[in-house]
């Protein structure tokens, strides 16, 4: 894992996973499981019997740095990236990864996506399933025209030159989570976009890396046209903010 010796977090946001959450802790590579602080699951509400799992798998199989926790109330997926990252950040790690529990993300991609924060190259590093080939991976086809199609207008909005923005396999840089008010991103889905243009407007260094997709028989909670508007929505309110025509609270820097 390089030269410099980092604190690292897991963090697996869960929401009615329960059965692909043993899958994805199993597949975190062993040498991976062995060097980072922590890795902790954070049931979001679920409705299953996710949490009931986890802990079940902390005692069969976990080691000491497995924690999972729930929340009692749904966070929505922004609010519970918030609450992991203030979580990091208040335990003093130096970078947070985010691995989804729905085994759509591979695990054993986390050892190569680190490889940025070893070098010091970047502060936010997230595996772009657009490099590869991800309709061979199983991504529906909607949902292939639909990210290409917000992708071509986000980055004509931000002038960034991006595959996606939409990939949930995300590493952070603690460090940089302080620069920007992540906290007044919303709840929902488009926190993912939103932050993402927060580390733009701060300067901060963001990197792309191949990864395999995956698309299998789990549930999909995103309501796709909502999603779909709430970007276009984002990236309107950041181009109206950059030109000083509206200020908003989550793009102040």
């Amino acid at each position: 894992m390089g030269n410099k010796k980092l604190k690292i977090a897991i963090f697996i946001p869960a929401y009615n996973a329960g059965k692909t959450l043993p899958i994805v802790l199993d597949r975190i590579p062993e040498d991976i499981k062995n060097s980072v602080s922590e890795i902790f699951v954070a049931d979001d509400g679920s409705q299953d019997n996710t949490y009931l799992i986890g802990v079940g798998y902390k005692k069969l199989k976990g080691g000491k740095n497995l924690k999972v926790y729930q929340h009692q109330k749904n966070k929505g997926y922004g609010g519970n990236q918030k609450w992991a990252y203030n979580y990091c950040i208040k335990k003093g790690y130096d970078v947070a990864v985010m691995l989804h529990g729905d085994a759509q993300y591979a695990p054993e991609m986390i050892p190569k996506l680190l490889e940025p924060f070893q070098k010091d190259t970047a502060d936010m590093v997230f595996g772009s399933r657009m490099t590869g080939d991800p309709l061979k991976g199983g991504m529906p086809i909607h949902k292939y025209w639909g990210n290409k199609i917000l992708t071509w207008i986000e980055n004509r909005i931000l002038k960034l030159k991006l595959s996606e923005y939409h990939s949930g396999y995300r590493l952070y840089s603690c460090k940089a989570l302080k620069k920007i008010p992540f906290n007044k991103c919303s709840n929902d889905f488009h926190f993912d976009t939103e932050i993402l243009i927060q580390f733009k407007i701060a300067n901060l260094r963001i990197t792309e890396m191949p990864i395999p997709t995956y698309y299998g028989k789990e549930k999909c909670h995103v309501n796709l046209l909502g999603y779909a508007m709430n970007i276009i929505k984002s990236v309107v309110q950041y181009y109206f903010h950059a030109k000083k025509i509206k200020t908003y609270e989550k793009f102040k820097l």
